[in-house]
């Protein structure tokens, strides 16, 4: 009898690729909830639970090494869902940092919320525009399609292998706007 039957019994589990996303908890949970609905049987979706009742701490460099160490490390890709209030809120810069810091890949999501000017244009967090701009960030309206989200999703894997586009100099957000 082989040792190894009971490993070859069990059914086969594909892991999940653990992505990191980026909200604005107050406005746009929502919105996370329902990607969890969406697509938790194909993704590992991680939020950062703590910042939305801030990591008790005054210390910025404690709390991006909470946010890298705790959240970003472990994971390939931060989604950050952008709508009307994302661009002001410090949080979101600052995973958008740590998630540049670590060379993982990025992608922005357009929220239904968030609607376009008289300009054609929508605002965005600054950091994240940046790495657009550059190429290194991958950008796509809301998608709700399973095969459309994982097109997204390698876009901005294809996008993140050119680490020398990163652009990650800006000051980080000491306040939300």
């Amino acid at each position: 009898m082989s040792t190894y039957g009971s490993l070859y019994s069990q059914p086969y589990q594909p892991v999940k690729p653990r992505v990191f996303v980026s909200y604005h908890h107050d406005n746009d949970q929502v919105w996370y909830d329902s990607l969890v609905r969406s697509f938790a049987n194909t993704y590992d979706l991680v939020t950062d639970r703590s910042l939305k009742e801030s990591i008790d701490s005054d210390n910025v460099d404690y709390v991006m090494r909470t946010i890298r160490e705790n959240f970003i490390t472990g994971t390939s890709l931060t989604i950050v869902l952008c709508g009307t209030e994302s661009w002001k809120r410090k949080y979101i810069d600052w995973e958008i940092k740590a998630t540049l810091d670590k060379e993982h890949a990025l992608l922005g999501i357009q929220l239904p919320t968030l609607v376009a000017g008289s300009n054609g244009l929508v605002t965005i967090p600054a950091r994240l525009h940046d790495n657009i701009q550059s190429g290194f960030a991958h950008w796509a309206g809301w998608i709700t399609e399973p095969i459309a989200f994982a097109g997204a999703i390698q876009a901005a894997l294809a996008k993140s292998k050119n680490t020398r586009s990163i652009v990650n100099s800006r000051d980080m957000m000491g306040r939300n706007l």
